[in-house]
């Protein structure tokens, strides 16, 4: 009987291993094509953009000598001096106060953008989302400008708002704000797509209207997500905020941007370690935020 048994399944465990031997050679094959086609487009990229080994080769040292310019003059026995001392960590950071409200005026900047900017995104959200949205021109026009304002980038934007309203933290707040609208406005629809519609049908079935549906069936489900991308991009945004400045649009890159032009190195050092500081203790404090909101929620961190 044992012998019958594996005549029976010889045929089964050699049909298996076929189909299995088959497809592992059509998966290698996929991927020999795929190297390929991406080996000779990389090397298209980068022949017309100019990105020549040897250029590369040659610039490195260059970057390592602006490096080497930029660190402070430290003494050890000088390190706690006052500000007038050469050598000490006060008289590197001797304009700390004026930097720190410059750092604290672009993380305004970035929060007031941010919340602009998702509310917007909110607002259009719902209509650019492909299970949700009214008709199909509503969400072809809805995803076309989502796509429109994420593409321009914010330095763009910043330059025409500096021309318009002048230079301060306004412009750089307008342009974060678009740019973030688009942004979010994406995720957000992705979002929404991906919910379940057994609570939106029984709304829209006891005679709610598409914006209560939206407010009672959808929102709840997807509010952690959306609050999660919220802060995700109110970190993005304080990066984004230290560059507008480099154009007149306020905050502490206006700053880095005046010292750069006129070859301060060691003030760059000193104002790109506080950049590099606050960041990171806002990412800190933005992910423990994110985790305690989403926990409470309910929804993935």
């Amino acid at each position: 009987m044992s012998a019958a048994f594996h005549t029976d399944i010889s045929p089964v465990v050699a049909t298996g291993e076929a189909a299995f031997q088959a497809a592992r050679q059509q998966r290698r094959l996929a991927t020999l094509v795929a190297i390929a086609v991406l080996v000779p487009c990389l090397l298209l990229a980068g022949w017309v953009s100019e990105a020549w080994p040897s250029t590369i080769w040659a610039g490195l040292p260059r970057i390592g000598e602006y490096f080497w310019r930029i660190l402070p003059s430290l003494s050890l026995d000088h390190l706690f001096g006052g500000t007038k001392t050469e050598g000490s960590l006060a008289f590197w950071f001797y304009r700390a106060p004026e930097w720190l409200w410059l750092l604290f005026e672009t993380a305004n900047m970035a929060a007031l953008a941010t919340l602009m900017g998702s509310a917007v995104s909110l607002v259009l959200a719902f209509p650019a989302a492909r299970n949700l949205s009214p008709s199909p021109l509503i969400y072809q026009l809805t995803r076309r400008g989502l796509e429109a304002l994420r593409t321009v980038p914010e330095i763009v934007y910043a330059l025409i708002f500096v021309w318009a309203f002048g230079v301060g933290a306004l412009a750089g707040i307008l342009a974060i704000a678009l740019h973030t609208a688009g942004a979010n406005g994406k995720l957000f629809a992705e979002a929404i797509e991906n919910t379940d519609l057994g609570a939106w049908d029984g709304v829209r079935s006891a005679g709610g209207s598409w914006a209560l549906a939206c407010r009672y069936a959808i929102l709840p489900q997807v509010l952690p997500n959306l609050i999660s991308y919220f802060l995700l991009r109110f970190e993005v945004n304080i990066r984004s905020a230290s560059v507008v400045g480099f154009v007149g649009a306020g905050g502490i890159g206006a700053e880095l941007y005046q010292v750069i032009s006129f070859n301060y190195y060691e003030e760059i050092s000193a104002i790109i370690l506080l950049i590099i500081l606050a960041v990171a203790s806002i990412d800190l404090l933005s992910e423990r935020l994110r985790h305690a909101i989403i926990g409470r929620l309910g929804g993935p961190a």
